[in-house]
Formats: C-alpha cells, structure tokens, sequence
C-alpha cells in the first residue's frame, strides 16, 4: 500500500462511509485541528515515562480522538451508521473524563492564580496540547450534528489536559493526600 492515493490532489478528501468534501470544508477544518491537538499530546506522551499513569491516560486519549474525528468525517445522511465509542462519540465518553478529572484533582492544590506554563518540559508540553484541543473545540461549536457530544468532549479533554499538566508539575503542587 502506498502513502499517496492522489485522491486529494484536487482539494478534496474522502469521508468515512463515502463522499468527498473541500479540504476546507468545516469539518475537515475540525479534524485537522484535532489532528494537531492529537499530535501535541502524543509529544507529551513522548516526554512522560513509558509506563507511568500519565502514559497510559494519553495513549487513550490519543484512540478517543480517532473516535472522535470519525463522527466529524461522517456526512449527516451516514450518521446512523455510527456506533457509540466507537466512531461517534459517547456521553460515557464525556463522564469518563470528568471522573479522571475529579480524581487527580484530589492530588494538586488548585491554584488560586492563572498559571504561568513551563513548570517542566512535560506540564509545558502539556499545555500547549491544551490550547490546540480548544482551538479544534472553537472550530467545531456551531458545526455538528445536534445531538453530538464532539464539543463537550473536547471541552472536558482541555479541562483534564490542565489538570494533568498540573498533576504532573510534582509535589509542590499536590495536596497532603499524595505526600
């Protein structure tokens, strides 16, 4: 199988279950900022020791957004053959993060200040994914299916990837409960 198909010469690109749209179209626009948000966090991933929790967490992350981009590369007439977690994007979903959300806000002491990156190369990294996730949040208000949970989830995914840029930025940051 070879990388280029020239398909996309001509300035379109094919969608999941068939159709062809602009590459600039809204929601390859999406995708594409998507896309980036995916690559920022697997640089943070990069940063992050292999078998640690924070790994773990983003390598599924990381699956979660393809899932996430296949419902965005769904034209409307083709959306009900999408499956829940699978290629469209689940109120579980949303919940899973909030719960992860809760749970390492147990560990860090909220700050009482906006936060200034670059605490480590990690948190640092971390929050440059941040941003990009709600770049691609902007770009996608206003241009899915009602019913979609693609904006709440990358609402929750920017609040976690904070809270895990916080999480990591060590023990100065943690509560009484991890020391």
């Amino acid at each position: 199988m070879k990388i280029y198909t020239r398909r996309g010469d001509k300035g379109t690109t094919g969608l999941l279950f068939g159709g062809r749209v602009a590459k600039t179209s809204a929601p390859i626009e999406v995708n594409g900022a998507v896309d980036e948000a995916q690559a920022a966090m697997g640089w943070a991933r990069s940063l992050s020791d292999a078998s640690s929790r924070v790994n773990e967490l983003l390598v599924s992350l990381e699956r979660d957004l393809w899932v996430l981009m296949a419902e965005v590369a769904t034209l409307e007439e083709n959306r009900h053959k999408l499956v829940d977690n699978e290629t469209r994007v689940s109120a579980a979903m949303v919940e899973r993060l909030e719960a992860v959300i809760d749970d390492l806000s147990k560990d860090i002491v909220m700050p009482e200040e906006f936060i200034v990156p670059g605490e480590s190369q990690l948190s640092a990294a971390l929050d440059v994914a941040r941003t990009v996730i709600r770049r691609a949040e902007r770009r996608a208000v206003g241009e899915l299916i009602d019913g979609s949970f693609v904006v709440a989830y990358l609402n929750r995914l920017s609040d976690l990837v904070w809270t895990i840029a916080r999480w990591v930025e060590g023990p100065q940051h943690r509560t009484a409960r991890d020391a």
